[in-house]
């Protein structure tokens, strides 16, 4: 990072495991060896995510510290009280947010709460969240409607409403869900093996539907 951007960089190392560590781990470890500074050695910070208070983290203006609220210590605070704060920021910076950031919040949520629920959704209603896509599929057909929407809108009032939006649907279908390969493949969730093999079926539908 230093001989790319010519900035310092910040090392952090955090840990969201729920195994209770007997014994804090070492914070540097040893790397290089030099003949005038013999053992050379990189430092980081660590963080230990179920050792940190929900209390503490939930009232951070990071996003990311208000998600870790759910993995942390929860002891002395209401579960309800910390899925409602994070809902709350996040209708706050809604438009700053894509959707597959907002996918990504609604699954990390679903999965660490510590809510039924009723009460998930009482809270998504009170802060106008509950219509935001709460997984892939819904995600991806969502993407496809709009994109296929908006391309084929003038086509369709040429070729007959009903047949141009069918068709918009089932294009923007198709390419959202190759985009969203893309992306899980730019992650690294996907290997180039397993991104071929899905990928291959859709492509093969968009070029039998564009005929």
């Amino acid at each position: 990072m230093w001989l790319l951007k010519q900035k310092p960089v910040w090392s952090i190392v955090i840990y969201t495991d729920d195994a209770l560590w007997r014994k804090s781990i070492t914070d540097q470890f040893y790397y290089g060896f030099s003949s005038a500074q013999q053992k050379q050695y990189f430092h980081f910070d660590v963080i230990k995510v179920n050792r940190e208070k929900s209390s503490d983290l939930i009232n951070k203006h990071s996003l990311l510290c208000k998600l870790l609220a759910l993995k942390a210590n929860d002891e002395g605070i209401a579960p309800e009280s910390l899925v409602a704060a994070i809902y709350q920021a996040v209708a706050q910076m809604k438009d700053q947010l894509t959707a597959d950031q907002l996918l990504l919040v609604n699954q990390w949520v679903d999965y660490y709460k510590k809510v039924p629920e009723p009460v998930l959704t009482k809270i998504k209603q009170e802060v106008n969240m509950e219509l935001v896509e709460t997984t892939i599929s819904e995600h991806v057909y969502n993407q496809g409607k709009a994109e296929g929407l908006a391309e084929d809108k003038a086509e369709g009032k040429a070729e007959g409403l009903s047949e141009g939006l069918a068709k918009g649907l089932a294009k923007g279908l198709l390419e959202g869900q190759l985009v969203l390969l893309d992306n899980l493949h730019q992650l690294g969730i996907l290997a180039d093996a397993q991104r071929h093999a899905m990928a291959t079926p859709l492509q093969q539908k968009l070029k039998d539907l564009m005929k």
